[in-house]
């Protein structure tokens, strides 16, 4: 039925866990990020997002964003639920990570 509530484990060893999940389709929680993230300071951050009512669809979209503890970064994520002839669901996601340009001139490399 792809729920998002409970926790999700990224190829790269991230980790999202939604906590709430709203009659709405929105979304509270938290991510961590994996042993392929160099950046030691990364720690547990908040995250939000809304889903699509997956009464709606069988393969819901759904986006959310993490607001980076301790860094002057936001990364959104947008996606897909799929669930497989199996019953597993699996989120497919594309995302963009926005640091803090120190000014205009710099604005170009700020987005990943």
């Amino acid at each position: 039925q792809c729920l998002l509530s409970g926790s999700w484990r990224s190829d790269t060893g991230c980790r999202m866990v939604v906590s709430v999940l709203g009659k709405d389709g929105s979304f509270s929680g938290s991510y961590l990020p994996g042993p392929a993230t160099s950046d030691s300071k990364m720690l547990t951050s908040p995250l939000e997002g809304s889903q699509q009512d997956t009464g709606m669809v069988p393969h819901p979209t759904f986006s959310f964003t993490v607001h980076w503890r301790l860094q002057a970064r936001t990364t959104a994520f947008l996606g897909q639920c799929y669930v497989g002839t199996n019953g597993e669901e699996t989120l497919h996601t594309v995302w963009l990570l926005r640091e803090a340009a120190h000014s205009p001139t710099e604005d170009w490399k700020a987005t990943r």
